[in-house]
C-alpha cells in the first residue's frame, strides 16, 4: 500500500488541502502546509509554479505569479515536498504536464520519490498521452492521479481511472479554480458515476471554502479537496488563520460523517 492508500484506509472522507510552493515565500509555504497538516489535513497537494496556469482562478494564479517572481524553482517545490512529507502526511505535487517534460520525467519521478513525495495530480494530462509517466511512477512507486469531470464520458471514466493510482481527483464543475457560494449540483452524480468503475477513493475539488460546504461534500465522496480558501487565508492571515481553516473544515467533515 502506498501512503495515500494507507491515509484512506485509516479515515473516510480525509481533507486534502493544496498550497502552491514559494507563496508568499518558501518557508513560509512549508511552515504553512505542515500547519495544515497537524491541523487535520489527511493528505497535502504542493502546487508546482507554472506560468501559464490556465486553469486556476484568480486566488491562485496570484499566489502562483507571487511564488514565480520570487524565483521559486522545481528544486524548491522538491524541498518543499520534503519537509511537509516528514511530518508523515502524505504529500503529493499538483503540476501541469509542461515543468515536468522541461525537468525530465525519468528525473522527476526519481527526485520526488527522493524527497518522499506520494506522487503527482496532473490535471492538463491524458492517460493516452500519459505512457513515459506510467511507466516512471511504476519504476519508482509514484501515485498518479487523473481528473475526471462532469463533461466525462462513463466510457472514459473506465478508462482514466484504470490508469489512476491513489485516488481519483473528481472535478466538482467545468471552469477554473475557486471557491463558489456553493458546491456543484453536479458533484455528487460524478462521485456515483467514478465509483461505478473504481474501487479507488473518489475525491471532490473545485468550490470547497467553508465548514458546510465541507460537510456537504463528506457525505458523498471520500475526500473533500480545498485549494483557493487555504491560499487566501495564507494571503490574509497567514500561517495561524491557515491551521485554524484546516481545523474548521475537518471539523465539518467528522460532524457530518459521525
Amino acid at each position: 500500500m502506498t501512503s495515500v492508500d494507507t491515509a484512506f484506509a485509516k479515515e473516510k472522507p480525509l481533507l486534502v488541502g493544496y498550497l502552491p510552493a514559494g507563496f508568499p515565500d518558501k518557508d513560509t509555504a512549508i511552515t504553512a502546509a505542515q500547519a495544515m497538516a497537524k491541523a487535520g489535513c489527511g493528505i497535502i497537494e504542493i502546487g508546482l509554479p507554472y506560468s501559464d496556469p490556465l486553469m486556476d482562478g484568480p486566488v491562485i494564479a496570484d499566489a502562483v505569479h507571487r511564488a514565480l517572481v520570487n524565483g521559486t524553482h522545481v528544486r524548491d517545490v522538491l524541498d518543499t515536498v520534503e519537509a511537509v512529507a516528514a511530518t508523515g502526511t502524505p504529500t503529493l505535487v499538483m503540476t501541469y504536464w509542461n515543468p515536468v517534460v522541461q525537468y525530465g520525467i525519468d528525473g522527476f519521478a526519481k527526485d520526488l520519490a527522493k524527497a518522499g513525495g506520494a506522487g503527482l495530480i496532473t490535471p492538463d494530462l491524458s492517460p493516452e498521452e500519459a505512457g513515459p509517466w506510467l511507466a516512471a511512477s511504476d519504476r519508482n512507486d509514484l501515485d498518479r492521479v487523473f481528473l475526471v469531470a462532469p463533461s466525462t464520458t462513463d466510457a472514459r471514466i473506465e478508462m482514466i481511472t484504470r490508469h489512476c493510482r491513489g485516488f481519483v481527483y473528481a472535478a466538482s464543475l467545468m471552469g477554473i479554480t475557486g471557491t463558489r457560494a456553493a458546491v456543484s449540483e453536479h458533484a455528487q452524480a460524478l462521485v456515483a458515476r467514478t465509483r461505478a468503475h473504481t474501487g479507488l477513493p473518489v475525491a471532490v475539488g473545485l468550490g470547497v471554502s467553508n465548514r458546510d460546504q465541507a460537510a456537504e461534500v463528506a457525505a458523498y465522496a471520500d475526500g473533500v479537496i480545498v485549494g483557493s480558501a487555504f491560499v487566501r487565508s495564507l494571503a490574509g492571515g497567514g500561517v495561524a488563520a491557515v491551521g485554524d481553516l484546516a481545523g474548521d473544515l475537518r471539523a465539518g467533515i467528522q460532524r457530518k460523517t459521525r
